[in-house]
């Protein structure tokens, strides 16, 4: 049985795991999702490794449980410098009128970090746990990370996705549906409007895949995700209904926006990244894609936007910073737990298991 391989695997008592959401997880909701028989994720895609040392220890201080470390494992492309000018006038021209004074520093592209100069520091770290999205490592760090007892979790969009990482000999795969909210873990197309909902995905992937599937996408509550489970998941993987807990660090704006009963549908867009990821529409997503600039690639247009994100998030400004998202709402209070949404729907999962 997948699920029971699963939970034995990574030590957990219950089959949900965190989503790894860079810029709304904390060392605390990880470490409340893991506390609680799930298993917490800490992103930490492109960040330094002195950055990735502190979370780590940030996080063992508050809980002795498995938690997995998420990575971005892509290959950063070449661009000529001089074709960011016209994206970097429009975003300072946008903060201007915004009332956000951008310095000249504020939109230069800092050091950007692979995942390759991040091993080290996991390996030192002792970290039995990667998961991760945008490709797959090459075989030399899976050869490193495997050497290290390393269990690797990746990330596909399709069949042929899965596939090709379970060839790499990857120990299991998230399935990620059209459905789910952040960055879409596509590597080998680029094409996002023929990526699949998350049931047929999984129906795909039945037959196919023998290692562990965790299901991920549009899953709001314990009967999504029974059905997941029923349609071959080990797992589910659960990210918007975490952003409104206490142990978040988005935005009140955002957290209310994502709890209120009103409709509210996400897109896709490039606008904030240079990468196609889901979340709520809003004023800067609008300018970047009504502008007519084309959009450089991740990560030189996520490190431009950076400065205007971090300004916006600290005047609590919902309109000119990344609101990810999935297609389900939460229309949660924002006083839910972690903890609760882990042990919710654990248990309802393990009550389906043992009636069946």
């Amino acid at each position: 049985m997948h699920t029971q391989t699963l939970c034995e695997a990574l030590q957990i008592t219950y089959p949900v795991i965190q989503a790894p959401m860079l810029g709304v997880s904390t060392p605390e909701m990880t470490a409340a999702a893991s506390n609680a028989g799930g298993l917490g994720s800490l992103p930490v895609g492109g960040l330094s490794p002195d950055a990735i040392a502190t979370l780590l220890h940030n996080t063992r201080a508050l809980t002795a449980r498995p938690f997995g470390v998420n990575l971005f494992v892509h290959n950063i492309p070449e661009v000529d410098m001089a074709s960011l000018e016209p994206m970097r006038q429009l975003i300072h021209r946008l903060a201007a009128e915004r009332g956000y004074e951008l310095t000249e520093a504020d939109l230069q592209i800092p050091r950007l970090y692979t995942y390759k100069d991040q091993l080290e520091v996991l390996i030192r770290e002792g970290v039995r746990l990667v998961s991760f999205t945008f490709g797959c490592p090459d075989d030399e760090s899976i050869r490193l990370l495997k050497n290290h007892k390393v269990l690797l979790i990746g990330t596909a969009t399709s069949l042929e996705e899965a596939v090709y990482l379970q060839e790499k000999g990857i120990d299991m795969v998230v399935a990620q549906g059209i459905e789910a909210g952040g960055h879409r873990g596509h590597f080998l197309h680029e094409n996002v409007a023929g990526q699949s909902s998350l049931q047929a995905l999984l129906e795909a992937l039945r037959t196919a895949i023998h290692i562990p599937v965790i299901a991920a996408g549009g899953i709001r509550d314990t009967a999504d995700a029974k059905q997941m489970v029923a349609l071959g998941a080990a797992a589910v993987q659960l990210g918007t209904l975490f952003i409104p807990s206490v142990e978040s660090q988005a935005i009140p704006a955002y957290k209310q926006l994502l709890s209120r009963e009103q409709e509210k549908h996400s897109v896709l867009t490039t606008a904030f990244s240079g990468r196609w990821a889901r979340g709520l529409s809003n004023a800067f997503i609008t300018a970047i894609e009504t502008s007519g600039i084309p959009v450089p690639p991740y990560p030189y247009q996520n490190a431009l936007t950076a400065v205007l994100r971090k300004r916006a998030q600290a005047q609590n400004d919902a309109e000119f910073t990344s609101l990810w998202s999935g297609t389900e709402m939460p229309l949660a209070a924002a006083t839910v737990t972690s903890a609760a949404i882990v042990e919710r729907f654990g248990r309802a999962l393990l009550a389906s298991a043992i009636g069946n």
